[in-house]
């Protein structure tokens, strides 16, 4: 079956799914259920046919908001921090993805991961440093950064550690593998500032290396360097924000969190990586056999349903979209299958365009919930045909004493209620 037939069917299933549910929708019942209130039995002034109360009166004039918030209605959408950590220097505070739509996160809701705090840099005062294994040592001002030609492409960026192996597992999307984000970013194509700098014949790494208090530094392959990574200044439109690396990061698309290195200050041309400390005691990943893999760079294919999802509830039965995303590290997502059985029988989803390398793509299945127990759950299959797996053939390869690169199935069981929780929990 062609990409466009297997998409016209899912189209199709998604318009009966939506006609045959109307006439229940139409009713006063169904609707209070979906409202998620008794909005009938409960006189509201503010519903049709009254005028509502913000209709009386001005809003806000222009310029009340130099800077626009969202509505004080959203105002539970916000970053999610866990209380309980023991400090909140070397910390992590992930993004709400159950709440969100597309697949662009704002910039105020982009998941954050520091080693050191989040360092105050005046731009004016900041430098990069090129050397090493160079023909001509440079020392950039980040005026001389953005006077190269600039590239925006749109790319996600995940920390390894997304999620843990073991228990507990988490409640939520966002509790689960809230630790990756996706945006448009602008910057300069790495390789553009190492031709000016001239690389020598024996260059075969670059270590980088930040500017906050842990001085973060991470080995980076020359090969990468010169394919698609960039140095960034502006996320989603803006001036990257400091939790982000301003007013300079790198950005290594499709590679684990950690290397897109924030603050940058640094990039060391060298023969032989630098084994850091989070090239070394972090980031490598212990396996059953006693070894250890190292320089594990690429997240791999992964997906997640967002909606219905854990920590949220279906209040009537009948049509429900299930949508989620999935992503991969080596390029392109080419199909999200969706089981609403547990496993047993798999079904395409429909990809929303636009489906790009290393972004985070969104998905679409119409589903009709008839009110019994349901598990359901995604996999997705990226351009190299890698299937994402399930939580136990990971574990049977990788063992449970490692930390990174979970990129395992991940389903929501959904009880007669409606409710909707963690089906591994």
């Amino acid at each position: 079956m062609s990409e466009r037939t297997r998409g016209k069917r899912v189209r199709e299933a998604s318009r009966r799914h939506f006609l045959q549910t109307s006439a229940a929708l139409a009713s006063g019942s169904a609707l209070a259920g979906l409202a998620g209130t008794n909005a009938l039995a409960e006189p509201n002034n503010n519903l049709p046919p009254n005028v509502p109360e913000w209709m009386k009166a001005p809003g806000d004039p222009m310029g009340s908001q130099p800077y626009g918030a969202p509505s004080v209605h959203e105002r539970g959408v916000v970053k999610n921090i866990s209380k309980t950590l023991q400090q909140y220097i070397s910390a992590s505070g992930r993004t709400p993805l159950q709440e969100l739509d597309g697949i662009i996160t704002p910039n105020g809701l982009f998941y954050e991961r520091h080693h050191g705090g989040v360092p105050s840099i005046d731009p004016a005062e900041h430098r990069l440093m090129l050397h090493g294994m160079v023909d001509r040592p440079l020392l950039f001002t980040m005026d001389d950064i953005r006077r190269f030609p600039s590239q925006s492409r749109i790319h996600f960026i995940e920390c390894s550690g997304n999620p843990v192996y073991t228990k507990p597992y988490g409640k939520t999307a966002s509790d689960l593998v809230g630790l990756v984000s996706c945006a448009e970013w602008t910057g300069v194509p790495l390789k553009t500032v190492l031709d000016e700098a001239g690389l020598q014949a024996a260059a075969k790494w670059i270590v980088a290396e930040g500017a906050d208090a842990a001085a973060l530094t991470r080995s980076i392959p020359i090969e990468k360097c010169l394919d698609d990574a960039m140095l960034v200044y502006s996320q989603n439109g803006e001036r990257l924000r400091p939790q982000q690396g301003y007013p300079l990061r790198l950005l290594l698309p499709g590679f684990e969190g950690n290397m897109n290195v924030k603050w940058l200050r640094r990039l060391k041309v060298v023969a032989e990586p630098a084994y850091s400390r989070e090239e070394t005691s972090k980031y490598t990943d212990p396996l059953p056999d006693g070894t250890a893999r190292e320089f594990s760079f690429y997240m791999e294919a992964k997906s997640i349903i967002t909606r219905p999802s854990g920590g949220q509830r279906l209040t009537a039965k009948g049509f429900c979209e299930i949508t989620g995303l999935a992503w991969s590290g080596h390029g392109t997502i080419k199909r999200v299958e969706v089981s609403t059985d547990g496993g047993n029988s798999w079904r395409d989803a429909e990809l929303q365009e636009p489906v790009l390398t290393r972004a985070l793509t969104r998905f679409r299945y119409p589903w009709h919930w008839d009110g019994t127990q349901a598990v359901i759950q995604s996999r997705a299959i990226d351009e190299t045909g890698y299937v994402q797996p399930t939580l136990a053939e990971l574990v049977a390869v990788r063992g449970l004493n490692s930390f990174y690169h979970n990129n395992a199935i991940w389903p929501w069981r959904i009880d007669a209620s409606g409710e909707v929780s963690n089906a591994q929990a």
